[in-house]
C-alpha cells in the first residue's frame, strides 16, 4: 500500500502531530508500505522523516506563536504531489489549512480520505478570544471531516464533539505509548535531589501556551513538602515564570531525558479542558506516575479515577488541589495508583495501534467508491449520523433470510439447528430487562417479494418495538435484478414499521472477497446505498455490514464460502449491538472472540469439492425454480422468552 501523509506540522517542530505521524511511518514502513510525508517546511530548517520520502512545502510562521508554520499550497500544486507518489490512500493528521487543501486533492483525484483529528482548534480559537473566529472554526471543522472518508477521533469527548457538528463515518483510534522508553525504572534519585531537595515533585508536561491552563497549577504553589515541576516551553513562558513561583521550569525536555524526568515524578497534574487525547498523560501512567486531570477531554478515557489517578471537576481549582493533597499526603495511596498507572497502558503499543491504522486505511479504500456512487446520484452520505435515542426494547422481531436464520451458525446448537447472529443480538437486548420476547421470521432463500408479502405483515401483526431488516442478497445476484425497485420495495416496509411506532434496524446485504462475487459488486454498492438513505430518511438505525472491512476476511464465512460462520455471527450481532447502542458492545465482542478463539483455514477445500457440494446444487436448484427454503418454516413464528440478567432461568439461545 501507498500511504500519503499530509500534516499540518512537523520536523523540527516536535508535537503530538509530529509525533504521531513520525510513529507511523516508521511503522509503515516496517511493514512493507510506502509512505510520503506532505508537510509545512521549518523556514530556515529543513528536516525530512527518518523512512519513506517527504514533501516539504514553503510556510510562514504564525504570527503568535512562530514555532508553528502553516503551508499555503494551491490544491493543484498539491495534486500534483500526490499524483506523482500515486497513493492508495490519504492519511490527513490533524487536517485544518494545508488538510483542507489535501482533503481537496484526494477528492480531485478520487482517492480515498482518513481524517485524523488531534487538535481541538474550536477550542483553541476561543481560548485566544478572536471574535467571531469559534463559529468559523467550528463550521470549517465541521465541513472538512464530513468530506474526509473516514474520520478518526481519539477520545470519547472528541467522538461526541464532532457528532454535534454532523461528522459522520466516525471511528476511534487512540494514540500507542513507548512502554520501553517510558517505564517506572527510569526514575533517578539524582534528577530529583536536583529539581526538589528532598521534596515531592508534581509536575506538568506539555506546551506553554494559554489552552494548555498551566496558570491554574498556580493552586499549587506553597504546599509544604511539594515542588511544582514545570517541563516544556512555549510562548506562555515568562508569563508562567511570574504566576508560578518557586516552580521549576526545565525547559523542552525530549527522548530519554524527558522519560527520566517523568518517571521521576511522584504526581503528574495536567489541567488542560481541550485535549483531544493528551499523550503525555499517557506517557505518565506508562512511568508509573499517579495522574490528576481535567474532568474534561482526553484525559477521561485515560484516568481511571481512584485507581490509577484523579480527574476533577473542570475547572474547580480548589478541587484539584484537593487532590494533589490527598496523593501527596498518602505514601500508601500514591504507590498502589502507580503500579495501577503502568498496568493500564502496557498493552497500548504503537503497533497494534498501527495495524489497527492499516485496517482503517483498507475501510476507506472499500467506502470510497460508495461515495462515489451516492455523489454521482445527487444523494448525501448519511452512515454515522447518530441514530435515534435508544429505548428499552421489550419485543424484537428479525426478518430476513438465511443469514438471519442463522444458516451454519451451530454454535451451541443441535443438529440441524442455527443460532446466528439476530438470536444472539436478542440476549443483548434482553440484559437488564425482567421480560423480553425475541421472534425470528426469516427462512433461507427467501427475497424481498417474501418480506412484502409475508414476513412484514406477521410482524406488524405481532405488534413488536424493534424489527431487524437484512433483506435482498438472494435477489441482487438473480437474473436483471434492479437495485432501485429493490429498495423501493423495502422503504415501503420500513416506513409501515415506522408508522407503526416500532423502530427498524436496517443492515446493508455484503459480498464475501472472492473474484466469482464481483460481477455484482455494483448492484450491491448501489443498493447499500440506497438503504443507507432509507435509513436516514426514516430515522432507522443502519447496520452498514457492506461497509466492514472484517467482514472480507475469509475466516469469518462457512466452507460454503458464502454464509457466516459462528466466528462471522457473532461478529455481526456484536456490530448490531453497537449500532443499536448497547453499552460496551464493541469491547464485549473483542473479548468474545478472544475467548472463543479460532484456527483459520491454512488450506481451503479443492475447488472442485466446493463446486460438487455448494456451488453445483444451488445452480441445480434456481434452474429448477426451487429454493433450499422451500417448505421451511421460521425458526420462532411467534414470541419466545428471552430471560434478562436477573431472571432465575438461562435461555436455550444465550
Amino acid at each position: 500500500m501507498r500511504v500519503a501523509l499530509v500534516a499540518e506540522s512537523f520536523l523540527p517542530h516536535m508535537n503530538g502531530v509530529t509525533h504521531s505521524v513520525l510513529q507511523m511511518v516508521r511503522h509503515l514502513e516496517r511493514r512493507g508500505h510506502e509512505t510520503l510525508v506532505v508537510a509545512p517546511d521549518g523556514g530556515g530548517k529543513r528536516e525530512s522523516a527518518p523512512y519513506g520520502r517527504t514533501e516539504l512545502l514553503p510556510s510562514m510562521p504564525m504570527p503568535s506563536y512562530p514555532d508553528v508554520r502553516v503551508a499555503y499550497p494551491t490544491t493543484a500544486r498539491l495534486a500534483r504531489v500526490l499524483r506523482d507518489f500515486h497513493p492508495d490512500v490519504v492519511h490527513l493528521a490533524s487536517p485544518f489549512a494545508l488538510g483542507w487543501k489535501g482533503q481537496a486533492a484526494a477528492d480531485a483525484l478520487r482517492l480515498p480520505s482518513v481524517a485524523v483529528y488531534q487538535t481541538d482548534v474550536i477550542a483553541y480559537t476561543e481560548r485566544y478570544g478572536v471574535p467571531g473566529a469559534v463559529p468559523l472554526a467550528s463550521a470549517h471543522v465541521a465541513r472538512l471531516h464530513k468530506r474526509a472518508t473516514l474520520t478518526l477521533a481519539p477520545s470519547s469527548a472528541s467522538e461526541a464533539q464532532l457528532a454535534a457538528l454532523g461528522v459522520d463515518r466516525l471511528r476511534r483510534w487512540g494514540r500507542g505509548v513507548d512502554a520501553e522508553r517510558f517505564r517506572p525504572d527510569r526514575r533517578s534519585e539524582g534528577w530529583r535531589a536536583r529539581i526538589g531537595r528532598g521534596e515531592l515533585l508534581v509536575g506538568y508536561v506539555g506546551r506553554l501556551a494559554a489552552e494548555k491552563q498551566v496558570e491554574d497549577l498556580r493552586v499549587l504553589c506553597g504546599i509544604p513538602g511539594v515542588r511544582l515541576v514545570i517541563i516544556g516551553d512555549g510562548p506562555e513562558r515568562e508569563r508562567l515564570g511570574k504566576l508560578l513561583p518557586g516552580a521549576v521550569f526545565t525547559g523542552f525536555l525530549g527522548g530519554d531525558q524527558l522519560a527520566k524526568a517523568l518517571a521521576s515524578l511522584d504526581v503528574f497534574v495536567h489541567p488542560g479542558e481541550s485535549e483531544t487525547f493528551c499523550q503525555t498523560v499517557q506517557e505518565a501512567l506508562a512511568s508509573g506516575v499517579p495522574v490528576v486531570a481535567t474532568g474534561r477531554g482526553g484525559p477521561v478515557d485515560l484516568v481511571r479515577s481512584s485507581v490509577d489517578g484523579w480527574l476533577y471537576a473542570p475547572g474547580d481549582l480548589d478541587d484539584l488541589r484537593d487532590r494533589v493533597l490527598d496523593l501527596t499526603g498518602d505514601d500508601a495511596k500514591r504507590r498502589s495508583f502507580a503500579s495501577a498507572a503502568r498496568e493500564s497502558v502496557v498493552a497500548r503499543t504503537w503497533e497494534s495501534l498501527g495495524d489497527q491504522l492499516i485496517d482503517y486505511y483498507r475501510e476507506a479504500q472499500r467506502l470510497r467508491p460508495l461515495d462515489d456512487a451516492s455523489r454521482g446520484r445527487e444523494l448525501t452520505r448519511r452512515e454515522g449520523v447518530a441514530p435515534p435515542e435508544r429505548r428499552p426494547w421489550k419485543r424484537y422481531i428479525a426478518l430476513g433470510d438465511s443469514l438471519t436464520e442463522g444458516l451454519c451458525d451451530t454454535s451451541r446448537m443441535a443438529d440441524g439447528q442455527y443460532r446466528g447472529w439476530a438470536d444472539r443480538l436478542s440476549t443483548m437486548l434482553a440484559q437488564g430487562l425482567g421480560r423480553f420476547e425475541y421472534a425470528n421470521l426469516a427462512v433461507r432463500s427467501r427475497r424481498v417479494r417474501d418480506l412484502v408479502s409475508e414476513q412484514a405483515p406477521q410482524a406488524l401483526a405481532m405488534k413488536p418495538d424493534l424489527v431487524s431488516i437484512f433483506m435482498g442478497a438472494n435477489d441482487l445476484v438473480g437474473h436483471s435484478a434492479d437495485p432501485l425497485r429493490l429498495a423501493a420495495h423495502v422503504e415501503k416496509v420500513v416506513r409501515d414499521v415506522r408508522d407503526s411506532g416500532a423502530d427498524v434496524l436496517l443492515v446493508t446485504p455484503f459480498l464475501p472477497d472472492r473474484p466469482a462475487a464481483r460481477i455484482f459488486t455494483r448492484r450491491f454498492t448501489l443498493y447499500a446505498t440506497e438503504l443507507r438513505r432509507i435509513a436516514a430518511a426514516t430515522g432507522s438505525y443502519l447496520l452498514d455490514a457492506a461497509a466492514l472491512p472484517a467482514l472480507r476476511d475469509g475466516t469469518m464465512y462457512a466452507d460454503d464460502m458464502v454464509h457466516l460462520s459462528s466466528r462471522g455471527h457473532r461478529y455481526l450481532a456484536y456490530r448490531a449491538a453497537e449500532a443499536l447502542g448497547i453499552p460496551d458492545a464493541e469491547a464485549l465482542g473483542r473479548l468474545d472472540d478472544a475467548l472463543h478463539g479460532f484456527d483459520p483455514v491454512d488450506d481451503p477445500a479443492p475447488q472442485g469439492d466446493w463446486l460438487r457440494t455448494h456451488a453445483l446444487p444451488w445452480v441445480w436448484r434456481r434452474m429448477r425454480g426451487r429454493t433450499a427454503g422451500d417448505g421451511l418454516l421460521p425458526k420462532h413464528a411467534d414470541y419466545v422468552v428471552i430471560p434478562g440478567r436477573n431472571a432465575p432461568k438461562r435461555s436455550k439461545l444465550s
